[in-house]
């Protein structure tokens, strides 16, 4: 598994990159296109104090040692292709030992979620004569709520008179 850090850029920056460029990056490291992940944390770059996001960028290649051999075409690729998104980058490569990996993968469910395995809630179909509601769902919320503290009181004293003192010290 090679996963691939990017500091310094947006996440949905890193989401499109990672989209147009797996494949390559695969050819590339000589791995499997499933063996390529991407991480984009919220990292903002900072020197002295002064935020420098999509100024200056960080790439952090997280790979198994069999991938070094391959290392300079790598950092050549992105550089190349991430200097659209930024001004200054770095590229830093770590390697692991592949008995220094462990992995699970729930058999019942897909490996990755694809687009053509994704459920979005936004495409939801309402049935006909459903509508969506456009009024103020806060109208009269105040006096709704004092309602429900003066039912809730009124079960609770109705349950209390059962001849026990709950007020004792």
């Amino acid at each position: 598994m090679v996963t691939i850090s990017i500091y310094g850029l947006d996440h949905f920056t890193t989401g499109h990159y990672s989209k147009d460029h797996t494949k390559n990056l695969a050819n590339l490291l000589e791995v499997s296109e499933d063996d390529i992940s991407f991480y984009a944390p919220e990292a903002y770059i900072f020197h002295n104090g002064v935020d420098q996001t999509s100024w200056s960028t960080i790439v952090k290649v997280n790979a198994p040692e069999a991938c070094e051999t391959n290392e300079a075409k790598v950092a050549k690729y992105l550089m190349e292709t991430l200097k659209d998104f930024t001004i200054n980058l770095q590229v830093e490569f770590y390697y692991y030992h592949r008995h220094h990996r462990y992995e699970y993968v729930n058999k019942e469910y897909p490996r990755f979620i694809k687009e053509d395995n994704l459920v979005s809630v936004e495409e939801e179909e309402y049935e006909e004569g459903d509508e969506l509601f456009e009024g103020n769902i806060f109208e009269n919320f105040e006096e709704k709520l004092q309602e429900a503290a003066k039912k809730k009181e009124e079960e609770h004293d109705h349950e209390c008179h059962c001849g026990h003192d709950h007020h004792k010290h």
